[in-house]
């Protein structure tokens, strides 16, 4: 990593990886994703989906927390990876710059629609990071 931009894209991703494998120790670990009610969570392990009646409201929960997180790891070890040792291939690839970016965009409205404060805080510091690293590359 011999440029600022890369630096500042790495810094992104190690947020977003960070938050990503938090978020997965929490939907296999400890209380922290389950509901306050304990009868909602025993009525999530009883009652199905209107798609499929082979899984319940909270095997899909669990599913769904875990897939976010995936995204979340996915996502800071690629461009993490990137950033470290191929900054010159993720600064000549609009399509990867932009996929990035779009990513993060999305999180940033998730993060401020529907989760709380720390999480989304976390996606506007990486979301800034990796902007200020576009900023930086294309001047």
């Amino acid at each position: 990593m011999n440029s600022p931009a890369s630096w500042l894209v790495f810094a992104s991703a190690a947020i977003i990886l960070l938050l990503g494998l938090i978020h997965l120790v929490y939907t296999f670990h400890g209380r922290k994703l389950h509901p306050r009610d304990a009868d909602l969570q025993a009525r999530m392990m009883e009652i199905s989906p209107v798609i499929s009646r082979e899984t319940t409201m909270w095997k899909a929960w669990v599913g769904f927390n875990a897939s976010h997180s995936y995204g979340a790891i996915l996502f800071g070890a690629v461009y993490g990876y990137l950033a470290a040792a191929h900054g010159a291939f993720l600064f000549q690839s609009p399509f990867l710059l932009l996929a990035g970016l779009l990513l993060l965009g999305g999180y940033v409205f998730l993060g401020k629609v529907y989760w709380f404060s720390v999480p989304y805080r976390g996606i506007v510091l990486a979301t800034t990071l990796y902007a200020a690293a576009l900023v930086i590359s294309w001047t």
